[in-house]
């Protein structure tokens, strides 16, 4: 029976469904990923479901419910399964085309609101991907205009689809720029660079879970010369970029944030380097000035 033909189901009748479906293909902890798989098609807090068994549910919802349930039984990262992630406040659309937003990169959004407290003027968001950081910034910073450039065209889409789902909430206009890092930016003055970048070297790609390495955008995720020859264009192109004093904010690899911040000390036009921790208290961040 075709969901459009079906008629509201209970709730908990969607969940015995969706754990036996999970747990026939060998998924772990079956039950809780059915639950949570609804909650997320819900929009609900995680507990929901499981007390609201006698809820109906709709044919679009079981549909949807369904067809995640299926990706995750392929190996689909959760993210994928339900096109959806939560990124601090916000809900951002994610699929296959664009790194899943990560926990770790919200301490980034942290560190820069922190030392640009108050702080006008542009901030650049490179390699944007679902737009996470970008749209962070345009609605919790004070900047006058966020600007977020990624090479891939099928990331901008949905960071562009993100930006428009949240419009109501951005305290900054947001700009969409295509282009290889800061080139879309070159003629601009800006008071802040930030970025993710990809950072794992090609010779690590096997030690990635296969969550990661099997279905995320290896664009987003490899990097040449040991993973750090991403993160050194940046700081070269951030610098004609950056006003005088202007902030460049990088996550990168915790076992090469110290070669980060040498190169950013050796470059010759910043200042200020420093290196931050993550909520693991790894070395994860490198911030400098523009001199």
């Amino acid at each position: 029976m075709t969901a459009d033909a079906e008629s509201p189901r209970s709730l908990g009748m969607l969940l015995a469904e969706l754990t036996a479906d999970l747990a026939g293909a060998g998924v772990a902890l079956a039950r809780d990923e059915a639950r949570d798989i609804v909650a997320a098609v819900l929009d609900v807090p995680r507990f929901w479901p499981s007390t609201n068994r006698e809820a109906l549910i709709d044919a679009t919802a079981i549909d949807e419910a369904r067809r995640a349930a299926t990706a995750r039984a392929k190996g689909a990262p959760f993210a994928y399964a339900v096109g959806r992630a939560a990124f601090r406040h916000l809900t951002l659309a994610v699929d296959s085309r664009v790194l899943i937003p990560r926990q770790e990169t919200e301490v980034l959004i942290d560190l820069v609101l922190e030392v640009e407290r108050g702080g006008r003027g542009t901030v650049v968001d490179v390699g944007t991907g679902s737009g996470a950081i970008a749209l962070a910034l345009a609605t919790e910073g004070s900047f006058d205009r966020v600007i977020a450039t990624d090479v891939s065209l099928d990331a901008l889409a949905v960071a562009e689809r993100n930006a428009a789902f949240l419009r109501d909430d951005l305290r900054a206009p947001v700009e969409f720029l295509h282009g290889s890092r800061l080139a879309p930016v070159a003629d601009l003055r800006v008071r802040a660079v930030v970025s993710n970048p990809p950072y794992i070297a090609f010779g690590e790609l096997d030690e990635l879970p296969p969550s990661v390495r099997d279905w995320e955008p290896p664009v987003a995720l490899l990097s040449g010369e040991q993973g750090l020859a991403t993160t050194r264009a940046i700081i070269r192109e951030a610098r004609p970029v950056l006003e005088p004093g202007g902030l460049i904010a990088l996550e990168v690899d915790t076992r090469r944030a110290s070669l980060v911040a040498e190169v950013l000390a050796a470059d010759g036009g910043y200042r200020d380097v420093s290196v931050r921790l993550d909520l693991t208290g790894r070395e994860r961040f490198v911030l400098a000035r523009r001199s």
